[in-house]
């Protein structure tokens, strides 16, 4: 017999998420400047005491934080989770909607993942996506 998926281990699922998207979130703060330092220290590297543009460097910066910038994708996974808690809690709908969210907040880790330049960032994407394949298995068992 397949167990049954009880409110308490989904939800329990959903708040080991918390803390992993608030520690993104968190060290997401620091990549642009990151990206500066970074950046500096090649360009000094590869033309010495050259002077460099600052105007220049600064435009390179921003398009890369850009590229870096996972604000969208944290939004979307905080109202992912809160979705999901809703379904948990009996509040909602089935087991589909809830496999159709923990597949969302699969993309939106990998998405957070690619894009990331911080170690902090990929170990907590890491963390999370152990904690969301058990819930997938809960998950599959309803839908």
């Amino acid at each position: 017999m397949t167990p049954r998926i009880t409110p308490d281990r989904l939800t329990a699922g959903l708040a080991a998420l918390a803390p992993r998207r608030a520690a993104i979130h968190s060290h997401a703060a620091g990549v642009p400047e990151q990206i500066h330092k970074k950046l500096q220290g090649r360009v000094t590297r590869l033309v010495g005491e050259a002077v460099v543009d600052p105007t220049r460097l600064a435009q390179e910066v921003a398009l890369l934080a850009e590229r870096a910038d996972i604000t969208e994708e944290l939004v979307r996974l905080g109202s992912h989770l809160d979705q999901a808690r809703v379904f948990a809690t009996g509040q909602g709908a089935s087991g589909r909607k809830l496999d159709f969210l923990v597949q969302e907040i699969g993309r939106e880790l990998n998405t957070i993942g690619s894009k990331s330049q911080r170690t902090e960032i990929s170990t907590s994407v890491v963390e999370a996506k152990s904690v969301l394949e058990k819930m997938r298995e809960q998950v599959q068992n309803v839908a």
